[in-house]
């Protein structure tokens, strides 16, 4: 009902708007169109610098609500130097958004046409071009630069103490592989994928993939303070691991194979107390409409102490193990009772 009020008013202000637009022309035919065309001018230039201050009012009150919204601090060493790219892209463009603006508002204002001055139009000017294009090119090259910088980290070779985790978008969850004790990860097979007891199509033959683990439930454990690399894939068609806490993301797509590596900075127990949220979690999100069930298509991180990783994959069973349980053992048959021979002896 509300949307319909809304929507009606709307209706309402643009109808009244042009009965106004009509009765100013009607005037200035009755009492002159150069009078009238100045009147209207003054009209509107004070009411575009009356909306300017406004404007700012609306968006400071729009940060003030949608503040608590926000996310919390980054959760890795290469999510903070986003945060200050993001910064110092948010300051660069809001300097040049405030004194563009209030010079558009003010010039409205100012230089409005009226019956003693009408406009003045140039069509070229080779110094104005020069300085319009040159600073802004600039300044976004820098921006671009440090951007450039940002994403070659991320994507570059990870150290070599690195944990190494695979994660596979498959409709509509992650499917996360960790390497066994031997640290390395078996060969996979898109043509052994079997939802019933194989989901990422590992290849038996090899024993490497004899200890390598399939977490549960899409959580993916790490350790707060070692390197992580993501070897990223897709079983079915493009997903994109997003992980917001940690500001990164990268496209999964079938067939190839992509990277990402970072260092978790807070532990999942220490961001609750941060964010005074008992139930918070690291969030794995699919940033790819992918299917119907995209929009439950989510994961979990828990950032840890080494010892609780160390205790969470030692109660972790090997893949191998549970996709191929061995068999029970045959029951042993039971042999025939022997033959009461005491009674058959009395009677002789």
């Amino acid at each position: 009902m509300s949307g319909f009020i809304l929507i009606s008013l709307i209706i309402l202000v643009f109808v009244v708007i042009y009965q106004i637009a009509k009765a100013s022309e009607y005037a200035a035919v009755l009492r002159g169109e150069k009078k009238i065309n100045g009147q209207v001018n003054r009209a509107i230039a004070l009411l575009l610098l009356a909306m300017f201050p406004l404007g700012l009012w609306g968006l400071w009150e729009c940060h003030v609500y949608f503040k608590d919204m926000m996310l919390p601090v980054a959760a890795c060493k290469t999510g903070v130097a986003y945060d200050q790219m993001f910064n110092v892209t948010t300051i660069v463009t809001g300097i040049v958004f405030l004194l563009t603006q209030a010079v558009l508002f003010w010039f409205c204002f100012k230089y409005q046409s009226n019956e003693k001055r009408s406009s003045f139009f140039f069509a070229h000017s080779n110094k104005l071009e020069l300085i319009w294009t040159t600073i802004p090119a600039i300044a976004m090259a820098i921006l671009v630069a440090i951007g450039l910088k940002n994403w070659y980290t991320v994507t570059s070779d990870a150290p070599q103490e690195a944990t190494v985790i695979e994660i596979v978008g498959k409709q509509f969850n992650w499917l996360i592989r960790y390497p066994g004790k031997d640290n390395i990860m078996g060969k996979r097979d898109f043509r052994k994928i079997n939802d019933a007891n194989n989901v990422l199509g590992l290849d038996w033959a090899d024993p490497r993939n004899a200890d390598d683990i399939i977490a549960q439930n899409g959580e993916m454990h790490v350790v707060v303070g070692k390197p992580v690399k993501l070897i990223i894939g897709s079983r079915d068609v493009i997903h994109d691991v997003g992980l917001p806490h940690f500001r990164m993301k990268m496209d999964a797509v079938p067939g190839i194979t992509t990277t990402l590596w970072f260092i978790p900075t807070i532990t999942s127990d220490s961001m609750k107390l941060i964010t005074k949220n008992p139930n918070f979690v690291y969030e794995i999100a699919c940033d790819q409409l992918c299917g119907k069930g995209h929009y439950a298509m989510r994961g979990t991180i828990i950032v840890e102490t080494q010892a609780q990783y160390d205790k969470w994959m030692a109660s972790q069973p090997s893949y191998y193990a549970t996709a191929n349980p061995a068999p029970a053992a045959p029951a042993e048959e039971k042999s025939a009772p022997a033959a009461d021979t005491t009674k058959a002896i009395s009677m002789k």
